[in-house]
């Protein structure tokens, strides 16, 4: 079967399987759903890193900067760029992806950019499947760009171990405005281009910021990097492995376990349960009916889709 056959390959280190097989997850293809079926047992031992924060913070350009500090340490990475969609095709607008070529024929790094397709959160639908691929494959560690779009950049911690949120220098207003979702999601800080003016009053704030946060068994770091000299990287590598290791010694990493295992198994329940229930809107004359008492306002829409679920056994 053509989903066992890339599966072997993608054990094999094939890097042209690997990229195969993403693209098949991609188009929603039953051969690739084959292939992950059987390379999910051979998954869970790479280090999932997720980088995300606001347009402009350099995310780009420090995940370039991180692939040359981790291989420097020989650990092979995977790198999922997550990126806007185009409006017209739907494919991806790669950006400042571009710096990250240089690494292109490097064999010990695979680098795959991914449309978004306007999910929202930040991240592609096939990143999850993506990941898989890329763990079983052997990687050590998988390093998974957001697109950017702030505080709603929070399915990553969905998908990662370790999730860095990258700052730049700013005005204090503007580390407020992403303050809400920045301290519940990052396990390490980074305050990137901090060369610039404006990064000492930006430390700042997120130092400031930091004593405020709720108490746990990790301290959250604050790194600076100036990612355009890899400047900053090998510490941030440091910490991400620290973060890591503190997952082991305390048990949390069986909880991000659970957590990464629990939202791909919701999110395809939730798929499913959503195409059963536009099938039976089209074709059910007791849907229909009710949506039409809906839009005369003899009924309001909460109450209509209780007795829809109750008529049909469906979920309360």
């Amino acid at each position: 079967m053509v989903g066992e056959s890339l599966a072997g390959g993608v054990l094999a280190g094939h890097a042209a399987s690997a990229a195969r097989l993403i693209r098949l997850l991609e188009d929603e293809r039953p051969e690739g759903r084959d292939a992950l079926r059987e390379l999910y047992p051979k998954s869970g031992r790479a280090h999932v890193v997720g980088v995300t924060g606001p347009p402009g913070a350099g995310k780009s350009t420090l995940v370039s900067a991180l692939i040359s500090a981790l291989r420097k340490a020989q650990k092979t990475v995977g790198v999922i760029a997550v990126d806007p969609s185009s409006p017209l095709s739907g494919g991806a607008l790669l950006g400042d992806r571009v710096r990250m070529q240089q690494h292109a024929t490097d064999p010990g790094v695979f680098i795959r950019s991914m449309a978004s397709r306007g999910h929202p959160g930040g991240l592609a639908r096939a990143a999850w499947e993506a990941g898989v691929v890329l763990d079983a494959m052997g990687f050590d560690m998988l390093l998974v760009e957001t697109v950017g779009v702030g505080q709603g950049e929070i399915d990553v911690m969905d998908l990662a171990h370790t999730t860095a949120v990258v700052c730049p220098p700013g005005a204090g207003d503007e580390v407020q405005a992403i303050k809400a979702g920045l301290l519940e999601i990052a396990d390490v800080l980074v305050l990137n281009k901090a060369d610039l003016p404006g990064a000492e009053q930006t430390q700042r704030h997120l130092e400031a910021m930091l004593q405020h946060a709720a108490a746990s068994g990790w301290t959250r770091p604050l790194l600076r990097t100036i990612a355009a000299r890899e400047e900053g990287a090998p510490e941030l590598v440091q910490a991400l492995a620290a973060h890591r290791a503190h997952l082991e010694a305390s048990g949390g990493l069986a909880l991000v376990e659970r957590k990464r295992a629990r939202r791909p198994f919701l999110e395809r329940v939730r798929e499913h349960v959503a195409s059963g229930l536009e099938t039976a809107l089209a074709s059910g004359p007791e849907a229909r009916a009710l949506l039409a008492e809906v839009e005369r306002r003899e009924i309001d829409p909460y109450t209509a889709a209780d007795r829809w679920l109750a008529r049909a056994g469906g979920l309360t």
